[in-house]
Parts: structure tokens; sequence; C-alpha cells
């Protein structure tokens, strides 16, 4: 029995649900784009798209074949739906294999996808963390190379404004670098050409001294406050204490050696000027006791040859040798009195004094003087020099003794300068006396000073004369010093407090 059910209505369904369904498809299709198109790298909506263009392909397939099957058979063409049947369904399964493998395939991808993103995240988590500590570097690396310069700018400094000469030579003593104090010193030891080059050997005024250093530094690897004469460029020696290293290279030809040179001429001159002062002092305590004990006896001898000369016959032979007794007796009496003078400076009579107007009549004297004609003597005085609280005689002596020395030493025929100049930050007056004779020579130097002293032919010295102005000079609170070079002259300074001391104001 077969039972008849209206199959109209079933057939509207079929018909246009089909055409619904690719409506619904292609309309699924466009919402994919819509969000492919906001993300294209992300690879879910590139499935999403796919599947529904694979959807909407299988729509197409399958209701197509059902609108067209309806069709035919409402146009009573149902056989030839019986031929395209079978196409339908293998277009319909080709569009669901198709589906079902970009299923699989995006799975695969999804997987895929998952693991890049989960690298790309690792790899975005390094970046960052290589950034920062690239930015820690950076900011390390600026610190670092920061505190390198300025700890370079200081030592820099310190080699620069050193006033000690610190070198580096190679171990022939070729400067190989040296600081400005080095440069100013030596720099005539050799940087003409490329045979003399710098050299801290030729400086060394005692060859030896050199041979004893590298000794030094071959058997101990240094050199320790070693005391030296090198010879300026200017041709001054000039004493120094030696430290020096070793730095050992490669080889031999790399081998470099670190000087530390300490100027002490100066710490040297003020230790020979203390001894000189302790030396004249003693001498002159002795000197002040054994004149003391002469003077006296002198004075007597000297008494009683007068008393004796006054009743002998002036004819009379005795009487010529009591005068050559009283001559003598005298000429001791005068070296006495220096000694004195040198010891004690004698009584002293300061009042304000133009500096200038002494030694105005120091050479105003000594221009009548027979023999002193010829000298060309100038004068350079500081126009703002005071008075100086002074003994106007005792200074007149003392100038006059430096011009009489300085006359004899250029022989009557060369030049002499005296000057002035005033220190009004210490208060002192000045007074240079130059010559430009042969100089003193440097041993004589530490006994320039000494009582008895001179370098004059018997007869025409006493050696006092420095002496007694020393003693002068010391006895105002002064002081004098000499400055010589051989064959470049001599130049006294004396240096006086323009100001009365605080025991002459009370008093």
């Amino acid at each position: 029995m077969t039972f008849l059910v209206p199959s109209m209505p079933v057939i509207l369904i079929d018909f246009f649900g089909s055409i619904v369904m690719i409506v619904l498809s292609f309309m699924c299709v466009g919402k994919a784009q819509k969000l492919r198109a906001r993300d294209e790298q992300n690879i879910v909506w590139t499935y999403l798209l796919w599947l529904s263009w694979g959807l909407a392909v299988f729509a197409v397939s399958r209701s197509g074949g059902h609108i067209i099957k309806q069709l035919l058979v409402m146009s009573g063409h149902s056989a030839l739906w019986g031929t395209l049947r079978p196409y339908s369904g293998a277009i319909n399964t080709s569009v669901f294999f198709v589906a079902g493998s970009v299923t699989l395939f995006f799975e695969r991808v999804f997987r895929i996808n998952r693991r890049i993103l989960a690298d790309k995240a690792e790899l975005q988590e390094s970046k960052q963390q290589l950034l920062y500590l690239n930015q820690n570097l950076e900011n390390l690396v600026a610190a670092r190379t920061q505190a390198l310069a300025l700890s370079e700018h200081r030592y820099r400094r310190i080699f620069e404004v050193s006033r000690d000469l610190i070198l580096v030579t190679n171990r022939n003593g070729e400067i190989l670098d040296c600081n400005p104090a080095s440069q100013k010193a030596l720099n005539s030891h050799g940087n003409d050409d490329a045979e003399h080059k710098p050299s801290i050997q030729r400086a060394f005024d005692n060859p030896q001294q050199w041979d004893s250093i590298l000794q030094d530094l071959e058997e101990r690897g240094f050199v320790l406050n070693e005391e030296a004469v090198l010879m300026r460029h200017d041709g001054a020696t000039i004493r120094v204490l030696i430290s020096a290293g070793l730095d050992q290279g490669e080889d031999e030809a790399r081998d470099t050696i670190h000087f530390l040179i300490r100027d002490i001429e100066q710490k040297k001159l003020m230790e020979a000027r203390m001894a000189q002062a302790d030396k004249l002092a003693s001498i002159g305590e002795l000197s002040s006791g054994i004149a003391h004990e002469i003077n006296n006896p002198l004075g007597i001898i000297l008494g009683y040859t007068q008393l004796l000369l006054r009743n002998e016959d002036p004819e009379n032979e005795r009487h010529a040798d009591l005068r050559i007794i009283e001559k003598h007796v005298k000429s001791c009496k005068v070296i006495v009195e220096d000694l004195l003078s040198f010891a004690r400076g004698g009584e002293t009579m300061k009042e304000p004094t133009d500096l200038h107007e002494v030694i105005d009549e120091v050479l105003q004297f000594l221009h009548h003087e027979p023999g002193r004609q010829d000298l060309a003597i100038s004068k350079e005085y500081s126009l703002d020099l005071p008075l100086a609280h002074v003994d106007k005689k005792k200074i007149r002596q003392v100038i006059m003794n430096l011009v009489i020395n300085a006359s004899h030493a250029v022989e009557g025929r060369g030049k002499i300068l005296l000057a002035t100049d005033f220190n009004p930050e210490k208060g002192l007056a000045s007074i240079w006396v130059k010559d430009n004779g042969p100089g003193i020579p440097k041993q004589n130097m530490a006994r320039i000073f000494d009582p008895f002293f001179t370098t004059k032919p018997t007869g025409q010295g006493t050696g006092l004369g420095l002496s007694v102005s020393y003693g002068i000079i010391k006895s105002h609170g002064g002081d004098i010093s000499v400055e010589s070079a051989p064959g470049e002259g001599a130049a006294f300074h004396i240096t006086l407090p323009v100001e009365p001391p605080e025991s002459d104001i009370e008093d």
C-alpha cells in the first residue's frame, strides 16, 4: 500500500531552502573576508575564510543540484536528473573532501602558527631583554669611558704640571716621552736631528753616573733617590735626586726606563747658605773673642809707642823705628775693628735714609779715584723705593766694598750696574751690584764671605771687606747673597727692611 503525501510544500522548502543556503553561505564568506581584512596575519581568520569558501562551494553544488532536480522534475525531465545525479554527488563529495583537507591542513597550520606565535612572544621578550641589557651596557660603557677620561685627565695633569722631571727613555737614554718640565730643562740635549735624538744620558755632568744607574737598574730593577748632577740646556748644572724603574718589554729593544728627577739645587743652596751662616756665626764669635783680647794689648802698645815718640828726636833712628811700630799697630787695630764689625756690627745709628743718595755718594767718590775712570757704571733705580731705616755710614761702607770689588773684577775697564727695587709685600728694599767680569769660581762661592778669604795678591786686601759687609747687613736684619756663573760676572744682592724693627721703635 502506497501513501500519497502532498509533496508541494516539501518541494518548495527544498527549492527555496537551497537558495537561502547559497545566500547564507556567501554572507559567511563576506563576514570572513572582513575579519581577515582586519588581521591578515591571523591564521584563524584565514582558516575561517577558506572554510566559508568551501561551504559556499558546497552550498552552490548541493543547493544547485536540488534546484536543478526540482526544476527537471517539475518540467517532466526526471530521467535527465537521473543522469545528472551522479555528477552532483561527485561534486558534493569532492567539495567535502576539499573542506576536510582544508580543515586537516589548517589544524596543522594552526599548531605551527601557535608555535610561531609562542616563539614570536619569546623573541619579543628576548628582544626586550637584549634592549635592556644593551641600554645598561651602553650606560656602563659611557660611565666607564667618562671615569677613564677623568682618570687620564687627572694623571695627564700630574704629568704636565709636575715641576719634577718625568721621562720615559729606552736603554740608550733616548727620551721617548717627557713632561714640559723636562723639555724646559733638557731640550737642548739633542732633538735636532735623527742622529742626535733627545737623550738623558748626555745631560749627565759625569758620564760615569749614567753607567752606574744602568748597572743598578740591571741588578735591582730600580734606582731610588740617587744624587747626581745634570747639565741644563743653558749650560748650568743642577743637583738632582733620580728615581728610576726598568720596565722590561718583550726584548731589550723594547725595554723602557721611567725616570722621576727632582731638582734639589735650591735646597742644596739653602743648606749651603744655612751652613755658611752657622760657620760665619761661629767665626764671628771666635773673631770677637780674639779681637777683644788683642785690642787691649794693641791699645797699650800704641799708647806707649806714642809716649816714647814724644821724647825722641825726629832725626833719631829710634824715632823712625817707633813710627814703624805705630804704623803696624794701627793697621792691626783696623783689622781688629773690622773683625769686631763683622762679629757684632758695632754701634749703629739708624735713621731714614735715601739709598739712592747713598749709592750716588759712593759713585761720586769712586769717580775721582785713579784707575776707575774707564769703568762703565750704569744705574737702574726703582722710582717707588721708599726711605730705609738704616745706618747710612755703614750701608755706604757696604756699597763701597761691593763696587770696589766689582771694579777689581773687571780690572777697571768693564761694566758695573747698580740697581734697586722694592717689594711692598715683604717691605724689603733690594740693591744689586753686578759686573761683567770673569765671575767667581764655583769652589770659592761657599767661602766668599769668610773672614780673611781673598783671591787678591798679597798686600792688596785683607779679605775682610765682604765679611764686614755681611756683618753689617745682618745687623740691619737684611741679607746679602751672590750669584755667579763662569764668564758671566757676579751679582751681589742686598735686601734691607725699609721699616724699623719693633725693637728700634720701642727704644
